[in-house]
């Protein structure tokens, strides 16, 4: 897998992705999901590796079978917020730190009721 580490005002944000994915791009004619090089690829990286970084990540976008089995097995995400696009995983995870925040002090969830 690899792991590439990005971070934007404070915000470590990671992405994972399963290796033999990096450079395609997948689409179920709703959604498409680009594994490009410049945001996924980074350093090989294992198991434990994987674990570390979703531990301290506020962010994380994660491709492929491993790496959002990875992230599911952690308890890191679960399986409702799994995608499938052409047949591949895609997951994001967040943190309540990185959420927005309305000005009633709420997290601001989309996608939620």
């Amino acid at each position: 897998m690899y792991l590439k580490t990005h971070t934007s005002d404070g915000t470590l944000l990671i992405a994972i992705c399963d290796r033999e994915l990096i450079g395609q791009t997948f689409s179920d004619g709703l959604l498409t999901l680009e594994v490009s090089e410049f945001f996924y690829r980074g350093e090989i990286a294992s198991s434990s590796d994987i674990r570390d970084a979703l531990e301290h990540a506020m962010v994380a976008n994660l491709v492929g079978e491993r790496s959002v089995g990875h992230a599911l097995e952690g308890g890191f995400i679960i399986e409702e917020n799994i995608l499938i696009i052409d047949g591949i995983p895609h997951a994001q995870m967040a943190t309540a730190a990185s959420l927005p925040v309305n000005a009633s002090g709420a997290t601001d969830v989309i996608g939620r009721d």
